[in-house]
């Protein structure tokens, strides 16, 4: 069994950073994909960014130049540093790891949540 556990939200002001980490327990195959997702009170969870095995990433154009994925599979954790932060910014974020074994079972985890607010 895997769990997640993300950690580092709060309330930070317009313009200002802040570092999500999720940190995971139990077996993690190093080749997951790992995302960070965000929901916002009233609207839909959407992937904010996923960093694969080989350390590439991809983002939604809202953070592009602002957010960075990066991974330490040696510490089974997962970063999410966010720059210039927006009051649109504001949501619950989300980490999931997602990936298939040799025998082509998957595996698909998500954390609780940490709740980041950007207000003045």
């Amino acid at each position: 069994q895997v769990q997640l556990a993300e950690s580092g939200g709060g309330l930070v002001q317009p313009g200002g950073s802040l570092t999500l980490s999720c940190a995971a327990s139990g077996s993690i195959f190093s080749g997951a994909t790992m995302g960070w997702y965000r929901q916002a009170p009233g609207k839909q969870r959407e992937l904010v960014g996923s960093i694969i095995a080989t350390g590439s990433t991809d983002y939604a154009d809202s953070v592009k130049g602002r957010f960075t994925i990066s991974r330490d599979n040696a510490k089974n954790t997962v970063y999410l540093q966010m720059n210039n932060l927006l009051p649109e910014d504001t949501a619950v974020y989300y980490c999931r790891a997602a990936w298939s074994d040799d025998d082509g079972e998957t595996y698909d985890y998500s954390g609780q949540g940490t709740q980041v607010t950007v207000s003045s």
